[in-house]
């Protein structure tokens, strides 16, 4: 075999046609068992045991702390024809390996709005993954949440398609300078404890349009590969659904890239999946081993056709990013660098949502306090997220409390209590001059569903102790600020009135501390805006059952569905508050009439009125005037940021494909295009108040 050794680190700089020509010359080089052995995980799944009594490893979970992803998982190393493996790491708040930089959630990142970011963190997510010997990113979490009391909401960016695809193609771009990307879990995948059974009911319209389609942007953007979800869709498991696998992935959309299973129990028959499109089964080979596959082979119930059409996409990959970005750079010193820190600074600063500011108590002047009470557990304590797949493990790790302290200086005494004993607080609270209050969820309410631990929140309201909490402050202090801690929607309609400032924080990364005391005392002017809706109550939102084995998923959900049902949200989709504030005027398009092919422009001036510099996020919402079809009142089709001077007005450019207005004609199976009229509406949020529109006309 040496002399079909492969000298893998000669292949430098290759164009596309060369690449798929090597691809075809090494498959024409490999044996049948050789190629099948490129379609399964290598069998190590790069779990660490710790032992709870000694240092040394186990090698059963039984007493052990286990560290999922202590090390890359392997997928396709062949030693005898020098190929390497995939090296696949998870995420998306980062690098699961080592003391990797630890951003702030993706649902937080989501309400960044700023693609630019979300980018450049992509950027570092690869290099921390290069340097730690990952050549493969599996954390491109685009699920659309349906329903916020989904375990996995904080690993999403939010709840609409568009906003999705945009953030979804931003990581993409960033992490594929490095590494392969993973795009992930197609489709439908938005019911946690039931991951493994449930069979979503979907017609073809709504999945075409609403679940799929930030996933065909991540395809266009040339995303790496796709991981089939576990549940079922339309009767058939995502890795046996060749409908989503061959007919939407690649052959609609023309994917180039593999399809891997997710882990484990991705799928349950192997002929099934290898027929249905799926390339690698991971961790390792259960129902794909190469042993399997070649007899199903031997039978007839699988093709050699199909499987070297597999090994071509994942040769033709690996050739592509064996060599990827500069070698230089990929250090362990890159690892939690000052740089990549600072990023995930910025992203929580931009990530805060100010949901309320009463008689502008925010910020807090440090001139005019002395003492300042910060009340809760969750104030002194590390609360970055989920403990499942997601997890990553930070040098360090900047608590709230940790954050105000250092945002107030030695000028301003700090007095921390856990909020156990209410008449204590209550106390505490008279005799200060503001008081602080952090409350929320985390990885014990929420999260991926590893039995016995995460799934679904219990309530989309907080604990009856924190509610407690908030309203004996409240009642004793009338500068109260409630930040909230969390992955999603939180209910606040018990408490919300009683409060004058409300900050949504997330889960903040391990510099949210900071970014939160910067925020509280004035040193960074919140910009953040909601990519869910906080409803008032859970009659609000989509019908939900946990222990459901089949649901449908209907074509609204979100501000879609309340804007349908006409209810009002406690705070809309896109909401956010400043320490200033805004003016928009005067919006312009490109000259009609416009055509199929086209690129719609719209600008828009947007003035700073207030005293303070800030950022607003502006959003275009577009709306239907006699279609033809079922369509929502509004939805959005592009944003943008801006930033001003106190005084200062600049014009924004929001640019919109005319394709993007398209629906699915499941009966023509084909996009289509409406002549008819729609309004452009821009605005701070998805609140129709605020708009200011315009018409125009496709021919």
């Amino acid at each position: 075999m040496a002399e079909r050794k492969l000298k893998w680190d000669e292949l430098i700089g290759l164009s596309e046609d060369e690449i798929n020509k090597k691809a075809r010359e090494i498959l024409s080089l490999m044996t049948i068992k050789e190629k099948t052995w490129q379609m399964v995980g290598d069998g190590k799944l790069g779990i660490h045991f710790e032992s709870s009594e000694s240092s040394e490893s186990s090698e059963s979970w039984e007493g052990s702390e286990s560290r999922y992803n202590y090390k890359p998982v392997p997928a396709g190393v062949d030693d005898n024809l020098g190929i390497p493996g995939i090296e696949f790491i998870d995420g998306p708040r980062g690098v699961a390996l080592g003391n990797s930089t630890c951003f702030p959630v993706s649902m937080a990142r989501g309400a960044m709005w700023d693609l630019e970011l979300e980018e450049n963190i992509g950027n570092a997510i690869g290099i921390e993954a290069k340097a730690q010997g990952a050549n493969y990113f599996g954390g491109v979490c685009i699920n659309l949440l349906r329903h916020p009391t989904w375990g996995r909401a904080q690993e999403t960016y939010g709840e609409d398609t568009f906003h999705l695809g945009a953030f979804g193609v931003a990581l993409i771009k960033g992490t594929q300078k490095h590494v392969m990307s993973c795009a992930k879990h197609y489709a439908c995948n938005s019911m946690e404890n039931m991951r493994f059974e449930v069979d979503v009911k979907i017609d073809e319209r709504t999945l075409r349009e609403v679940y799929l389609w930030h996933f065909k942007k991540c395809v266009e953007a040339g995303v790496t590969s796709v991981m089939n979800a576990y549940n079922k869709v339309n009767g058939k498991y995502c890795g046996h659904n060749s409908h989503l696998l061959r007919d939407i992935l690649k052959t609609d959309w023309n994917f180039k890239g593999f399809v891997i299973t997710d882990f484990v129990q991705g799928i349950r028959k192997g002929m099934e999946a290898v027929n249905a499109g799926v390339d690698i089964e991971m961790p390792f080979g259960i129902r794909m081993k190469p042993k399997k596959l070649i007899r199903l082979l031997e039978k007839g119930k699988i093709s050699e056709e199909q499987i070297d059409e597999t090994v071509l996409r994942i040769l033709r990959l690996k050739l592509k990013f064996a060599h990827e970005g500069d070698p230089a750079i990929y250090n362990i010193d890159k690892v939690a660098c000052k740089e990549h820190i600072q990023l995930a600074l910025d992203a929580a600063r931009k990530s805060i949502v100010l949901l309320k500011n009463e008689k502008n108590l925010l910020p807090l002047n440090k001139n005019n306090i002395k003492k300042i009470a910060v009340i809760g557990k969750l104030a002194d304590t590390p609360n970055i997220g989920d403990n499942g797949s997601s997890r990553v493990y930070p040098p360090y790790v900047i608590t709230p409390l940790e954050g105000i302290k250092n945002s107030a200086g030695n000028s301003v005494e700090i007095i921390h209590n856990d909020g156990r004993n209410l008449e204590t607080v209550e106390k505490l609270a008279r005799q200060t001059d503001a008081v602080i209050v952090v409350v929320g969820n985390t990885s014990d309410d929420e999260g991926e569903y590893i039995p016995p631990l995460g799934g679904y929140r219990v309530s989309l309201e907080l604990v009856e102790e924190d509610e407690r909490l908030i309203l004996a402050i409240a009642s004793a202090n009338e500068k109260s600020i409630v930040v909230l801690e969390g992955g999603s929607s939180i209910i606040v309609e018990s408490w919300k009135d009683k409060v004058p400032a409300i900050l949504m924080a997330w889960y903040p990364g391990m510099e949210g501390g900071t970014a939160i005391g910067e925020v509280i005392f004035g040193k960074f002017n919140p910009c953040g805006k909601l990519p869910i809706v906080f409803p008032k109550s859970e009659d609000q939102l989509p019908f939900f059952d946990k222990y459901a084995k089949s649901i449908e998923y209907g074509y609204y959900h979100g501000y879609k569905l309340m804007d349908k049902n006409g209810y009002e949200p406690a705070f809309p989709f896109g909401y956010g508050l400043s320490y200033t504030t805004y003016t928009y005027k005067n919006i312009r398009k490109n000259e009609e009439p416009i055509s199929k092919n086209a690129k719609i422009e719209f600008n828009v001036d947007i003035s700073n009125d207030g005293h303070i510099a800030g950022e607003e996020i502006v959003q275009l919402y577009i709306s239907y005037n006699n279609s033809s079809v079922d369509r929502p009142i509004k939805e959005l089709k592009g944003f943008g940021k801006v930033y001003l001077n106190p005084g200062e007005t600049k014009t924004l450019t929001l640019k919109l494909k005319a394709e993007d207005l398209s629906y699915y004609d499941s009966n023509k199976k084909k996009w289509v295009i409406e002549p008819i009229e729609y309004i452009a509406n821009v605005g701070p949020s998805s609140k129709e108040e605020s708009f200011i529109s315009t018409s125009f006309r496709i021919k």
